[in-house]
């Protein structure tokens, strides 16, 4: 995806996580926009899996 295709909004965080995750970005060499994006693809991913294992598990 380039980014012009990207959808730019407004994000209120608390200052204390904030910094938490610049410091994460920079020990990862991202930056802060590109490790939350990071982050929430990760989350994404993740309950995509549950969803998947528990629609294995019940049927």
């Amino acid at each position: 995806m380039s980014e012009k295709d990207k959808k730019a909004f407004v994000l209120r965080i608390n200052p204390a996580l904030l910094k938490e995750i610049e410091n994460w970005a920079g020990d990862e060499f991202r930056s802060t926009n590109g490790q939350i994006e990071y982050l929430l693809n990760e989350a994404l991913k993740s309950k995509r899996k549950r969803r998947i294992n528990k629609n294995d598990t019940e049927g």
